[in-house]
């Protein structure tokens, strides 16, 4: 459950981070690899870029509250609240498999061509590596305890 947990956690706390753009501006956008155009929006001032922000944010909160569900208790405020998402098996792999290929691109650049990977991208690539590793095993442990 732990580890479900700390994945709902990173995937949160990337919302919060995402968030924090529309309060600190362009800066920001470009710390976080914003593409070109959604820094050009926040420089600019139009709304391209928190809407965008907004949704971008959404899809990590919705990562986080599947890996939540993903525990299957319902004896705790979160589970009690949150109850049962739809398809929590296929979503959890889902989630799993797609941040184990965003770990797994920069690290497999960074050993091809290091000049081309700057060392944030691969600690990025190295949280999402853990992150997807997060959300498998600990589905795994948590269906197998639910079964026990």
């Amino acid at each position: 459950m732990s580890l479900l947990v700390l994945a709902a956690l990173i995937a949160m706390g990337t919302a919060v981070a995402h968030l924090s753009c529309i309060y600190f501006g362009p800066q920001c956008y470009a710390a976080q690899m914003a593409p070109a155009f959604i820094v050009e929006s926040a420089i600019n001032g139009t709304y391209l870029a928190p809407i965008a922000t907004i949704f971008a944010s959404g899809i990590f909160v919705v990562l986080g509250l599947y890996a939540l569900a993903g525990t299957g208790t319902t004896n705790n405020v979160v589970g009690r609240w949150l109850g049962k998402l739809p398809l929590i098996k296929p979503a959890i792999y889902t989630i799993a498999t797609l941040c184990i290929i965003r770990g797994v691109l920069p690290l497999q650049l960074w050993l091809r061509h290091p000049d081309k990977v700057t060392d944030v991208v691969l600690y990025v690539g190295i949280v999402w590596l853990m992150t997807g590793l997060l959300y498998l095993s600990g589905y795994r442990v948590c269906a197998n305890q639910q079964k026990s």
